[in-house]
């Protein structure tokens, strides 16, 4: 009976945690939104800008992504494709894109087989080399964007005392309850996490995403370079950026993030994985995210309250939860992000949260993870090792480890 009325009460404590959350969560979507009405996208002197863009594959969807970089209102850019060898099949989907704009110029590069643990970040090295302008922007192959996109994700760097932009996103379901539930972690977890971190304390870390930064400001933090060991490569540019004394910025601009996993293992090993990597790149603040969440605290709830023979206080504390619940897919994935879906599925947040909370704790367990196939051992500070020695090298026969070459010519 002791144990239950313990147990109780620590349900107790974890709702009303979970509810000051959703109440900062009120305050910094009312925050985000003002500033999405106040920001202007027009400028006096627009600069040149280069797209980064590295692939690895086939993803669902990825000829709409990439042409909706291809169709940027803006007056100078350039884009700058990656891909390990020319057999990767997503450079034929580049081709049939590029045919539509060919007055965008593009290049890509050959970079090879990786030689340090983030093989993005490698390719992103051998990218860098190629650039023609001083603003840059690094986005992953899986996401879409509206035509006013480096409009609105340059315009704060024209600050000198901003170092990068980063961009929140919606979270797009290709199929399947997997694909669907992993959306709504995008558009509502992440959501939450990162603007009530702005919030409280401005942006230090960036977002995989999108990354816009200039030369200048890459170079003193010490290039790609300096990412190539670690894991979660956009955390630690954004703290680098931010400990070097400028500002890290989250755009007005919302983008669309594809969900690709639409079974249940891939979806789950990514979720586990992106759980790991938080967990040893900022293990205090991953500690301290379980107070926000609320269905492990109304399942508790509710069965303390059945134990001590008052099942009406249990059900009443797993109702608050689920309530909390629907009303944060609101707040974050309708309020901040404007995803139609958050508002449709709101009803599955609930299990997404639960989820979310089994995911937080098999992070403890473990340190290795599956990336892109290969295997690899986290470290504390965000570094990982690959399992297995190092990766294996390109044969006589393959590309040499850095090529670049006009897609247009591609054969």
């Amino acid at each position: 009976m002791v144990i239950a009325q313990a147990l109780l009460w620590f349900a107790v404590a974890g709702l009303v945690s979970c509810t000051g959350f959703l109440v900062l969560l009120a305050a910094a979507t009312q925050r985000f939104r003002r500033r999405q009405r106040r920001a202007g996208t027009s400028a006096t002197v627009l600069p040149p800008v280069s797209l980064l863009k590295p692939l690895c594959g086939l993803e669902p969807g990825l000829e709409a992504n990439l042409a909706s970089f291809f169709a940027q209102d803006y007056p100078d850019f350039e884009i700058i494709f990656g891909a390990r060898s020319s057999e990767d099949p997503a450079l034929q989907v580049i081709r049939a894109v590029q045919k539509r704009y060919p007055q965008v110029p593009v290049r890509l590069v050959l970079s090879g087989e990786p030689d340090r643990p983030n093989a993005k970040v490698c390719s992103l090295q051998k990218m860098y080399a190629q650039v023609s302008h001083d603003y840059l922007v690094v986005s992953d192959s899986d996401v879409r964007v509206a035509s006013n996109y480096l409009r609105e994700v340059i315009r704060p760097l024209l600050d000198r005392n901003v170092g990068l932009v980063t961009c929140l996103y919606r979270g797009v379901p290709t199929g399947g309850i997997w694909s669907r539930l992993e959306a709504l972690g995008m558009s509502i977890e992440m959501t939450s996490g990162v603007i009530v971190a702005d919030i409280l304390e401005g942006m230090r870390f960036a977002l995989g995403p999108t990354m816009a930064i200039r030369r200048d400001v890459l170079q003193a933090v010490g290039g790609f370079e300096v990412l190539a060991n670690y894991c979660a490569d956009d955390y630690i540019l954004g703290q680098e950026v931010y400990k070097s004394g400028r500002r890290v910025v989250l755009s007005e601009h919302v983008i669309d993030h594809v969900v690709y996993n639409r079974s249940f293992k891939p979806s789950i090993l990514h979720q586990l994985r992106w759980m790991k990597s938080t967990r040893f790149s900022r293990p205090k603040g991953h500690i301290g995210s379980v107070l926000t969440f609320a269905m492990p605290f109304g399942l508790l709830g509710a069965g303390a309250g059945i134990a001590l023979g008052r099942p009406l206080l249990g059900l009443a504390l797993l109702a608050v939860a689920v309530l909390n619940r629907l009303l944060m897919a609101i707040t974050a994935g309708w309020g901040a992000v404007h995803d139609r879906r958050s508002l449709r599925d709101c009803w599955l947040y609930p299990v997404r949260d639960l989820m979310g909370f089994f995911f937080w704790v098999g992070s403890f367990f473990g340190r290795r993870i599956i990336w892109r196939g290969n295997r690899y051992r986290l470290e504390y500070g965000g570094k990982m090792v690959r399992i297995g020695g190092a990766p294996t090298t390109a044969t006589p026969t393959e590309e040499p480890a850095s090529t670049t070459v006009a897609v247009d010519h591609l054969a």
